[in-house]
């Protein structure tokens, strides 16, 4: 069971940048779907990027494309999100989470079920 700890969170004006990093502890990221999760106040759980740690196949939230980059170093067994263009709309807690289910859609939040503590990205105008 892999144990994702995230790190960056913070406080950015609209349009800034900021990187996320996730590590793991325990067993390896290998063969786990890893990806970040986000979760607004009063909404539900939203689907962000995940990576397949295997092949670095990539998926991304059709609201995020174009300004977010999801990538791995493999020898840190490290994820990142890097994240541009921020929008208010960004705010939220940012969940690194695995999953070894390989049949279900990256984008398919319940079946992640490791999870992180979560770190806070708050987007200000």
């Amino acid at each position: 069971q892999v144990q994702p700890v995230e790190s960056g969170g913070g406080l950015v004006q609209a349009g800034g940048s900021l990187r996320l990093s996730c590590g793991v502890s325990g067993r390896t990221f290998n063969y786990y779907f890893v990806g970040w999760v986000r979760q607004a106040p009063g909404k539900k759980r939203e689907f962000v990027a995940a990576i397949r740690w295997s092949d670095g196949s990539i998926s991304y939230a059709d609201s995020v494309k174009g300004r977010i980059i999801i990538s791995r170093d493999e020898a840190e067994n490290t994820l990142y999100l890097q994240m541009s263009s921020l929008k208010q709309e960004d705010t939220a807690v940012y969940y690194c989470a695995a999953k070894m289910d390989a049949s279900s859609a990256p984008n398919n939040v319940d079946a992640y079920r490791s999870w992180g503590q979560g770190t806070q990205v708050t987007v200000s105008s």
